[in-house]
């Protein structure tokens, strides 16, 4: 396991030889990322790549031909960077976005954004698409839990009774609601988006990406943007093209619950990896999932 930055520079240049036919490179910067290394490489010639390589225990998460497929897709429809390699051990190579910024929670506020935010999610709900990769929340939290069980993590004290009414509530929306399965990014944080120096919106990152209830993406955004219900009505009235109706947020509701509640296990299964920072974030979503249980219960 490559586990220092002199090792990964030698590595983005190995990768970038055998993708690009040359590895020259003046400048190579680690950007962001929150379980994967990623790096901007600028070659000799002024061109500009993006290099990530997974993190460690990533592959106990992540089938990295999925997310191939799920990001060959994001490119065909223009929604995500050119994409110009992409290994089995999930190294990826994509051209770098000029004058890249990555977006945060404030900047994922603004009307335009979100209507842009809106538009990408549309255009990837309706591509008629069968990506053949699935995104079961629940079949997911079921093999997050024995990933748990078996590092020893510590697991909350009252976590079967509040599994027990997410589920009860996902059988209350399931009956009501129209859920359809189509291609979902699945994993919109803020940082996942990021805007070109032309104003267009990218979403990369395709790690997650799958078969899903597409309401699930919108209250990803509306989960980590931390929109209060004005934005969220907006995001919802620009996305369905009319102004959401009751079942429409009880959907909508259901599924900020259900990210949060795949979440919180996602990140107790990288805390022996990532340790203090990553048990604290699960706290933080822990939390969040019962006080929305208590918003759901009153709409």
């Amino acid at each position: 396991m490559r586990n220092t930055i002199k090792e990964d520079m030698i590595y983005v240049k190995t990768v970038l030889l055998k993708t690009l036919g040359e590895s020259g490179s003046e400048e190579i910067e680690r950007m962001g990322g929150l379980t994967n290394r990623t790096y901007k490489v600028k070659l000799s010639n002024g061109r500009v790549f993006v290099v990530r390589i997974p993190g460690e225990g990533t592959g106990e998460l992540i089938v990295r031909r999925d997310e191939k497929v799920s990001t060959e897709l994001a490119c065909e429809l223009g929604i995500d960077a050119k994409l110009l390699y992409f290994g089995d051990d999930g190294t990826k190579v994509t051209e770098f976005i000029p004058d890249a910024v990555t977006m945060s929670a404030e900047s994922m506020k603004f009307p335009e954004h979100i209507r842009q935010a809106a538009d990408i999610f549309r255009k990837l709900h309706s591509c008629d698409i069968d990506t053949g990769v699935p995104f079961d929340v629940f079949d997911m939290a079921k093999g997050y839990e024995e990933i748990i069980f078996k590092n020893g993590v510590e697991m909350y004290d009252d976590y079967e009774n509040v599994k027990e009414k997410v589920m009860g509530i996902k059988e209350e929306v399931d009956a009501v609601c129209d859920i359809r399965k189509v291609p979902c990014h699945n994993d919109a944080l803020c940082e996942n988006w990021i805007m070109s120096g032309d104003g267009k919106m990218y979403l990369v990152d395709w790690e997650y990406a799958g078969m899903n209830d597409g309401i699930w993406d919108l209250a990803d955004v509306s989960i980590e943007a931390s929109y209060d219900s004005m934005l969220d009505e907006m995001l919802l009235t620009e996305y369905l093209g009319r102004k959401p109706v009751g079942t429409d947020w009880k959907h909508f509701l259901a599924n900020k619950l259900y990210v949060d509640y795949l979440w919180t296990l996602w990140a107790k299964t990288r805390v022996p990896y990532d340790g203090k920072p990553m048990e604290e974030w699960a706290n933080m979503r822990y939390e969040r999932l019962k006080n929305n249980i208590k918003v759901f219960g009153a709409v």
